[in-house]
């Protein structure tokens, strides 16, 4: 198999796909698990009580 240079076109849009995904996708996934978990424990705290002894 013979691996063939990208071309400019290609590394430029690769590049931005890279930019778009590091910048602005991930950090909004990375919140949205933070968040995703924070209303899981308050849920669970709603049912159950808070943590320690009664």
């Amino acid at each position: 198999m013979r691996s063939e240079p990208l071309d400019d076109s290609r590394k430029k849009r690769e590049a931005l796909t890279f930019l778009i995904l590091a910048v602005l996708i991930w950090p909004f996934i990375a919140v949205g698990v933070v968040a995703g978990w924070g209303f899981v424990v308050w849920m669970y705290y709603m049912f159950t009580g808070p943590p320690g002894p009664v």
